[in-house]
């Protein structure tokens, strides 16, 4: 299965997530999740971060990010990521913290 399998799309699932959901917090990061049948993972990038290429770039950043821990992760989530607002983005920060959002919320196996 590609990344693409395990997008959350749906506005319908990104509010359930957000109205019941659980949040998790790290320096760049915010991690909102809920248990559910399936992993899923959405990003949540707003307009204050900037431009749409901008926007895009993050979101990206973000996917390759999730990505890599998809094979640690047991259990069935929906996990929708925000960033926080920051001058530079890099994809070692966004791991970082991932791995210890994942940790903190025993995500990972």
């Amino acid at each position: 299965m590609t990344l693409k399998d395990y997008r959350l799309k749906r506005e319908k699932d990104f509010n359930l997530v957000f109205k019941n959901g659980k949040r998790l917090y790290s320096d760049s990061l915010s991690l909102v999740y809920l248990p559910a049948d399936s992993l899923k993972a959405g990003f949540a990038v707003s307009k204050k971060h900037g431009g749409s290429v901008k926007r895009n770039r993050i979101k990206r950043i973000l996917r390759e990010s999730f990505r890599s821990f998809m094979p640690e992760l047991g259990q069935n989530f929906f996990f929708v990521f925000i960033p926080k607002i920051s001058e530079d983005y890099s994809l070692k920060v966004f791991k970082d913290d991932m791995r210890r959002m994942f940790r903190k919320g025993g995500f990972i196996r």
